[in-house]
């Protein structure tokens, strides 16, 4: 890609006014498009402007996106065009595709076809590739629908999500589901277990990789090498309440915190997650960490959805995204919000840092 930004100093553009302005090259951020029958692809259409402003390649079947945006044009009143990613010229004011094909197409907004669940994990997996080779400085996420490529069966009939698979082809052994709004950041101990395997999996071990990776990501991303605060919550109510109400936090949990400590790491003791996730608690921290998935992505979920990012702590590649499903019903109608999305790529540019 040509993408280019400009650095020159006033002096030197006083002193000539032929000065030839160098060019630093910008190595672009790459969008994976998400379920086909989703509003990824429409995401990206409704956010054109923006992105054509942007050091960005899409990446999906481009004839799908033509075909979409096609078919928003009649609603919105906007014609979006696309070229090529590896074209020997790129077209003026449209934005450029990393192609991945379809292997069913037509597709219908709305309507799931197992057909192209393959395509939707080799798309991501093109985009994780570039990315960890260096093509790519970022990587962003549109949702993808975890059920139907399950149903599929085949390869990837075990799938579990964007954080997992990532994990997997990176060689990343311990990947750290965070959601960040404007006022509150969100870290994750398990991710997509059920309820009833969380206790076992919060293990010392487990613990002191993911609040290490925690610990490194906030302070190389967020916090300019400061080290961050920790707020960590209790997996049982009250945080246990001395052990009448479950006896994880005395046995397991606080004593890997206090080892942590030892080490350097800013965390607090587990604490009850109804009262830390209070603003005037919440605020002592950088970050808070909860110990499943359904404990604190609620929270921050309830204050800011939209405009909630997710990220993915541990990798050796920057990954952000929406902080939203496929929404099926809102596919093809104009009416999807692109705002999570935007948000994902303003993000994704901060942690690279692309101004």
């Amino acid at each position: 890609m040509g993408f280019v930004v400009v650095s020159v100093t006033r002096r030197e553009l006083r002193r000539n006014s032929s000065t030839v302005i160098p060019r630093k090259a910008v190595k672009p951020f790459v969008i994976t498009t998400g379920e086909p029958a989703g509003v990824g692809p429409d995401l990206v259409i409704q956010l054109s402007d923006y992105l054509l402003a942007q050091p960005v390649v899409l990446c999906g079947d481009i004839g799908l996106l033509r075909q979409r945006a096609q078919h928003l044009a009649k609603i919105v009143g906007k014609v979006v065009v696309f070229h090529h990613a590896h074209s020997a010229s790129s077209v003026a004011n449209s934005l450029p595709v990393e192609h991945i094909s379809l292997a069913s197409s037509p597709v219908t907004p709305g309507k799931l076809d197992k057909r192209n669940s393959n395509y939707v994990v080799d798309m991501l997996a093109t985009a994780t590739d570039k990315t960890l080779s260096g093509h790519y400085s970022a990587i962003v996420t549109a949702p993808i629908h975890k059920g139907i490529i399950c149903q599929a069966g085949g390869k990837y009939k075990n799938f579990t999500g964007h954080t997992e698979f990532l994990a997997e082809r990176t060689h990343s052994e311990q990947p750290v589901m965070v959601l960040s709004s404007d006022t509150l950041k969100v870290g994750l101990i398990t991710t997509h277990l059920p309820l009833s395997s969380v206790a076992p999996a919060i293990t010392r071990q487990r613990l002191i990789r993911v609040l290490t990776i925690i610990h490194h990501d906030m302070k190389r991303y967020f916090m300019h090498g400061k080290a961050p605060r920790i707020g960590v919550c209790g997996l049982n109510p009250h945080a246990g309440e001395d052990g009448h109400m479950g006896n994880e936090e005395i046995n397991v949990i606080n004593p890997t915190l206090s080892e942590l400590r030892q080490q350097g790491l800013d965390v607090s003791d587990a604490l009850p997650a109804d009262t830390l996730f209070v603003p005037k608690h919440a605020r002592h921290y950088d970050i808070i960490v909860a110990m499943y998935h359904d404990q604190g992505l609620p929270v921050i979920k309830s204050q800011g959805f939209g405009s909630c990012v997710n990220l993915t702590f541990g990798l050796p590649i920057i990954r952000t995204s929406v902080d939203h499903g496929t929404a099926l019903d809102l596919a093809g109608t104009g009416k999807a919000n692109p705002n999570s999305l935007k948000c994902a790529i303003d993000m994704a540019k901060t942690m690279a840092g692309i101004h």
